[in-house]
């Protein structure tokens, strides 16, 4: 069973000192990835900290002249405070600093623990949490087992509060049972991810707090167990914290957090530039160099788990043709696109799942530019002189509309087929994308997807398994390997099964395979912090210069 014992180091110590590793991270395209940067793969933490930030309680700052007051500035604020009431990414950062769940992530996208210590597999397929000794919630009372059961229920059976967008996070839940500090949770079937599931959902809420107070309430106020307690809450603009002294991995050395957002990526830069912010998220490539050449301020790239992919409709012409799919493939030359709309900020892709992910196939090379192959096969498809439109959002993906104009470009350039860009909202755009029926979803459109979970199935099952709630593909044989990967105990006969999986997918060609989205951070050069892989910001490891 692993264990955090005594001798444990730190979260954040562990945070700051993680090594890079190519990991990379969200889940879901309507969230999970705004703004809160792509994730980071790498942390070396030399920042400067010693440690002095971790114990427990007291973090050395006196409240006097070295008062360390932080400000985060993302490209959009939070939908509310429920932390079990949301399904975007902007929205798990600023409530993330409030609660928590019984595992966490490090820089790195490792499984570390959080409110459990310890945690195991059960010999049936259960999986059971032993929780940390002296836990308590920021109004002082102390964490339950039943307070998580009912945290865990809540967030997975519409019946007990809410309809959670979270409901499919933790997996098929069946059953939470609790006793002698321990949570164990059952599911319908294994769930081979379970531990990979808890450390990326699943926050903790208070049972009583919750039934005593309503929905309005509950967004606006907040009662976790994270690092950080709530200090002043404006909707839509501006949300202040203050340190949890009682926190159990001791509290954060920043005094005072502040989280605004601005939608214009050139206002946050001013602002980072004029020192009125401390980070900033997706600094556009044009502007890193103006960032990297002031006095106060650097870039910190780093790749993300998010992929950015143009998705076809298999069940609309001319994208019901396996080979004007793959034909669109050989006619955008990602590279290009890569060095010279993001400057280099990017990582060509060909498969769905990333690499350091479970499942990856280090075999599946990206389809190469070959506008000759590619006007062949137009041909051959029969829809040879049709004319198509690829919808893309507006700024809610590093520099999504310059992407789409380039590669719709790239098509256009073929000789047999004729492409145009619309431009869209993304609120508006992310309605059709979810649309319960796929006969409401768009026929071409950019998307983005991250995957916190750092698990292929996480990408492949809900965009393109025939019952995922954003598919775009219906396949029989993909279906199949699919419901094996999550079948299977064995967990090499499970990567073997998913990179299959992979393979036959990059064949389909149900996307113009793009690139790994990186994110790109303009952080203050009085402070030292290190962003990571699973795109959540975490300033209780940031510390002073």
């Amino acid at each position: 069973m692993p264990t955090d014992n005594d001798d444990h180091v730190d979260r954040r110590t562990v945070l700051k000192y993680a090594g890079t590793a190519g990991a990379v991270g969200l889940a879901g395209c309507s969230g999970n990835g705004s703004d809160g940067g792509d994730g980071g793969n790498g942390s070396d933490g030399g920042d400067g900290s010693d440690g002095s930030d971790g114990g427990d309680g007291e973090d050395g700052s006196d409240g006097g002249d070295d008062t360390f007051e932080l400000g985060v500035t993302m490209g959009q604020m939070d939908s509310g405070l429920d932390p079990q009431d949301h399904a975007e990414t902007n929205t798990e950062i600023i409530v993330g600093q409030l609660y928590e769940g019984l595992l966490d992530r490090d820089k790195e996208g490792g499984i570390i623990a959080g409110l459990a210590n310890e945690w195991e597999r059960t010999d049936d397929g259960s999986v059971r949490f032993l929780l940390r000794d002296g836990l308590t919630f920021h109004n002082g009372d102390e964490v339950t087992p039943e307070d998580v059961r009912y945290s865990i229920r809540r967030i997975v059976f519409e019946d007990v509060g809410i309809a959670s967008p979270q409901t499919n996070d933790l997996g098929s839940v069946s059953e939470v049972t609790t006793g002698d500090g321990q949570v164990t949770v059952s599911f319908e079937g294994y769930n081979p991810i379970a531990f990979q599931l808890f450390a990326t959902n699943g926050p903790v809420m208070q049972q009583s707090w919750v039934e005593e107070n309503g929905s309005d309430y509950i967004n606006r106020n907040a009662n976790g167990t994270g690092p950080f307690r709530l200090s002043e809450y404006d909707s839509g603009n501006e949300v202040v914290y203050e340190p949890n002294e009682d926190y159990w991995d001791g509290a954060p050395e920043v005094d005072e957090l502040t989280m605004s957002a601005s939608s214009e990526s050139s206002t946050r830069v001013n602002q980072l530039l004029a020192e009125e912010t401390d980070i900033v998220t997706n600094v556009p490539p044009n502007e890193v160099s103006r960032v990297n050449g002031s006095d106060v301020a650097t870039i910190n790239s780093v790749a993300s788990a998010r992929i950015i992919f143009l998705q076809m409709r298999y069940d609309v012409e001319p994208f019901s043709s396996q080979q004007f799919r793959q034909a669109l493939n050989h006619a955008v030359d990602v590279e290009s696109i890569i060095e010279n709309v993001l400057n280099g900020f990017g990582n060509i892709t060909g498969q769905p799942t990333l690499e350091g992910h479970v499942g990856y196939n280090p075999d599946i090379d990206p389809y190469p530019y070959d506008p000759d192959e590619a006007e062949r096969l137009v041909e051959e498809s029969g829809h040879a002189g049709v004319e198509i439109t690829l919808e893309t959002p507006i700024g809610r993906y590093l520099r999504d509309v310059d992407i789409a104009q380039a590669a719709a470009s790239q098509i256009d350039s073929l000789s047999n087929v004729s492409c145009e860009v619309e431009q869209r909202e993304f609120s508006s755009l992310v309605q059709e994308v979810t649309a319960p029926n796929l006969e409401d979803r768009p026929h071409f459109n950019l998307l983005g997807w991250g995957n916190a979970e750092f698990d292929g199935s996480q990408t492949l099952t809900p965009l393109l398994s025939s019952e995922g709630a954003l598919t775009v593909l219906e396949n029989d044989e993909l279906d199949g390997l699919l419901e094996d990967a999550e079948a299977t105990e064995d967990s090499d006969e499970r990567v073997d099964i998913l990179q299959e999986a992979n393979q036959l997918a990059h064949d389909l060609a149900p996307w113009v395979f793009m690139h790994q989205q990186f994110s790109v951070y303009g952080v203050s050069s009085d402070i030292s912090w290190e962003p990571r892989a699973d795109e959540f910001i975490d300033p209780d490891t940031a510390t002073q210069q």
